[in-house]
């Protein structure tokens, strides 16, 4: 917490954050624009809120790609404001566990948790239809090999899935790219999205990227919002703690 908030105590570095709010996904070149100061001087800035977990990155190609990391904020919101003045401070709760991105005409939207287990047992928590069910309501079914069918079962016992797709990648325990569609989108390409979790270590605990790309519109991206932050809390939950929060009817495309 402390490299938090040494990174929000400088007003260039606030301002970064302020960009990034506005629109996720700028290159360095981009901030750049903003600044009257040498690139290497953002660069560095760009380190020190790296370093707080307040920017995370994604590497598109050549590019490196900035994202606002609301997660250590919304921290800071639970442990001391809404504790206190959570009424009169509402607005900050409406910092948003989300980044956008402009480069296409269908938003981009990526989430950065860290939890403290293993790169195994995570990508065994986002794959095993019994730990799927235990803390998203639902199983993800598929033998998870390239090419294979995947499906995001209830349940309820109807073996109804409300949503289905294709396993794009799969490189256990690192990387797993899956296509995202209802079930009456499955033969359209164009009701497909496009969901990529990125397990990588970091430290002694693990950094879980996930970028749900080609969204269909702004309500798409809307419901994904909403919906990524409280799955993902309670994937970390219930690694760390061995139970999964109480129930909710996490929104997800499709349901």
């Amino acid at each position: 917490m402390d490299k938090v908030f040494k990174a929000l105590a400088d007003d260039t570095r606030r301002r970064l954050l302020d960009r990034l709010r506005e629109r996720g996904g700028q290159t360095l070149g981009e901030l750049c624009r903003h600044f009257a100061m040498t690139r290497q001087s953002v660069t560095q800035h760009l380190s020190v809120l790296e370093a707080a977990h307040l920017v995370s990155t994604v590497r598109r190609g050549r590019e490196k790609l900035h994202y606002l990391n609301p997660v250590p904020l919304q921290e800071i919101q639970e442990r001391w404001i809404d504790k206190f003045e959570r009424p009169r401070l509402a607005a900050l709760g409406s910092v948003k566990r989300r980044a956008e991105e402009a480069m296409t005409d269908r938003p981009t939207y990526v989430y950065v948790t860290y939890i403290r287990s293993t790169p195994e047992k995570v990508w065994d928590a986002l794959t095993d239809a019994d730990l799927t069910a235990a803390y998203w309501g639902h199983g993800n079914v598929s033998d998870w090999r390239p090419g294979s069918r995947w499906e995001h079962v209830r349940t309820d016992g109807s073996g109804i899935a409300d949503v289905v797709g294709t396993v794009v990648v799969s490189e256990r325990p690192h990387r797993l790219v899956t296509t995202w569609a209802p079930p009456d989108g499955e033969d359209a390409p164009e009701r497909h999205s496009r969901v990529t979790f990125e397990i990588r270590p970091h430290a002694d605990i693990v950094r879980l990227t996930v970028t749900h790309e080609e969204l269909d519109g702004e309500r798409e991206l809307s419901d994904v919002s909403t919906g990524w932050p409280a799955v993902l809390s309670n994937l970390k939950t219930l690694l760390e703690t061995g139970s999964p929060l109480p129930q909710e009817p996490w929104l997800v495309p499709g349901r």
